[in-house]
């Protein structure tokens, strides 16, 4: 099979070299022409995804210790030799941030899917190095607030960024497997999410940065997930409430109907409300969406609603996506850069609805399989994903959007891309393609 494959495209090839060179419409088979693609067009196989995949865990496995250290002479220390003097070993990334948060999620879900457990042991190791050293560090934090403490966002969250992420994954490590020790870690962070973040007079999660009562869309993923995932290890509908409640209002006041995309700002003191799609923002939208209908009953009132407004999402996306298979930074205004955190995002969450039927496969396939092809281009020999827009506030104006810098430690771009490809290769164990007439194709039953 692989000579007559091999025999095939040496032919194709022979064809087109002859086409450029001295063939025309009747001489010669045109359409085998082959076009100068700027990503990959073809089917990624899964020993294809996972060497990605493999790549970056090796990256991230190296240069994210899970230790502790003397901050002035780099020694080792733990246990009761822990003092104000003590912080991570350093590394090329924050270990309790919303980044890592969606990092340890997505090394869980690559290990579910391809059952190479060094990515569940990447994530256990760290999350419950964490969780296990709070009795040790918030003593010295409550001595010392104002010292630098490796855990203070642990200890005490003050926005959502510190503990929607965090709790989301620590909550899917303990119903995985994870020590007893990570349950006071997601109680604490979901305290502050339940009760101690700031809220609209109709419980809209909102915040006093840029402006008085602004709704910045990133929260809906650093809140939503942990509800949904406390709803499942709780049993307790209220949280699955809490969470479809935070997708419909923001969806009601930032979701334009016309372009089916969110704006990335909402203010509740401002007419007319400026309106830039930025695209990570839209995928934090999406993947909060998803990773609720994952786990929400589909009996609950709210679900109907909330996988609608995915559909919706998903179809405006969809007709955005470039020529070179990923997004722009600001999704409707293509002189923006394209940027990969996005891209994987959206990826992996039309992965995820094609794998659980919520979307039509034939339609969405194609752009997803797209979209992971062209996400593979961005990741270096190192394991370093490139094109990843650094963490960005608000704005009104489009400039600040155009020109936010992009580099490979913006921790933004890692998890979304092992989400990406860990959900692909679930979409290629359950679905078949097909080069058909040159186009990735579903292969029709």
């Amino acid at each position: 099979m692989k000579k007559i494959n091999c025999s095939l495209i040496a032919s194709i090839l022979l064809l087109s070299v002859y086409a450029q060179q001295k063939g025309n419409d009747v001489t010669a088979p045109l359409h085998a022409l082959q076009p100068d693609y700027p990503v990959p067009y073809t089917l990624p196989t899964e020993a294809a995804v996972k060497t990605v995949l493999d790549k970056i865990f090796h990256y991230l496995d190296s240069n994210t210790p899970a230790a502790f250290v003397n901050k002035i002479d780099n020694t080792a220390v733990s246990g009761s030799a822990i003092d104000t003097n003590t912080t991570f070993k350093p590394g090329d990334f924050r270990l309790t941030s919303y980044e890592w948060g969606v990092t340890y999620t997505g090394m869980m879900s690559v290990a579910d899917a391809t059952q190479d457990q060094r990515y569940f042991t990447y994530a256990k190791d760290r999350l419950e190095l964490i969780a296990n050293n709070i009795s040790v560090f918030r003593p010295l934090y409550q001595k010392s607030p104002k010292n630098s403490n490796p855990l203070r966002p642990v200890i005490e969250p003050k926005a959502l960024d510190d503990c929607g992420a965090m709790c989301a994954a620590t909550i899917k490590l303990l119903l995985a497997g994870g020590s007893a020790s990570l349950r006071p870690m997601i109680n604490n962070y979901m305290n502050f999410i339940s009760t101690g973040q700031q809220r609209l007079s109709d419980g809209t999660l909102a915040r006093n940065r840029p402006q008085k009562n602004t709704l910045w869309l990133d929260d809906l993923y650093m809140s939503v997930p942990a509800l949904s995932q406390m709803g499942v290890l709780t049993g307790d509908k209220k949280y699955y409430d809490d969470a479809v409640k935070q997708v419909l209002q923001f969806s009601q006041r930032m979701f334009n109907k016309d372009l089916n995309l969110y704006m990335h700002g909402w203010v509740e003191a401002m007419n007319p409300h400026p309106e830039f799609h930025w695209a990570r923002a839209n995928g934090w939208a999406l993947v909060a969406m998803t990773e609720l209908l994952t786990v929400l009953p589909s009996t609950h009132p709210g679900y109907k609603k909330v996988l609608n407004q995915l559909q919706l999402h998903i179809k405006g996306l969809a007709a955005l996506q470039s020529n070179a298979g990923l997004w722009h930074q600001l999704l409707d205004k293509n002189d923006s850069y394209l940027e990969t955190s996005a891209t994987a995002m959206y990826t992996f969450c039309v992965a995820r609805a094609i794998n659980k039927g919520w979307i039509d496969a034939k339609a969405y396939a194609p752009m997803c399989l797209l979209g992971w092809n062209a996400v593979t281009t961005k990741v270096n020999d190192k394991g370093q994903v490139e094109g990843t827009c650094v963490g960005t506030g608000m704005a009104f104006e489009p400039m600040f959007y155009y020109y936010r810098p992009t580099n490979v430690f913006a921790a933004h771009g890692y998890g979304p891309v092992l989400l990406a490809g860990a959900e692909v290769i679930r979409m290629l164990k359950t679905h078949k393609f097909e080069m058909n007439d040159s186009s990735i194709q579903l292969k029709p039953e």
